[in-house]
């Protein structure tokens, strides 16, 4: 059994490493018990350990939501759009993207709506 933080192998059944004393277990992300290493399941709660757990998406303020989206818009047109913010309305598009895939992406950005993904 392998510790998670400094690698060395280790007897199997044993609660601390043998190398530099880290806790041999993990926490469960779905209800906070503590799991052997090496499980793929909680006992507690059946969540899966090999699925990536859902992020919390962080909360932008209004100016990190400004700055990123500058990131992808010609100078000049966001000011534009900001004195004219009384006007604008939202609107949802079906497009076309092609992109190259991340492990659990896919599966991770079904569950979420397309502003919750875009955040991530």
């Amino acid at each position: 059994m392998k510790c998670p933080k400094c690698q060395a192998e280790n007897r199997e059944g044993v609660r601390f490493c043998e190398e530099c004393g880290a806790k041999m277990e993990i926490k469960c992300p779905s209800c906070s018990a503590f799991i052997p290493l090496g499980k793929n399941f909680c006992g507690e709660c059946g969540h899966s350990l090999t699925l990536p757990s859902k992020p919390t998406p962080k909360a932008l303020s209004f100016d990190e939501k400004l700055e990123k989206i500058q990131r992808y818009l010609p100078e000049g047109l966001t000011e534009k759009i900001l004195s004219q913010k009384d006007k604008i309305e939202g609107e949802r598009k079906q497009v076309t993207v092609m992109f190259c895939d991340m492990e659990g992406f896919t599966h991770l950005t079904e569950q979420l709506g397309p502003e919750e993904a875009y955040s991530i």
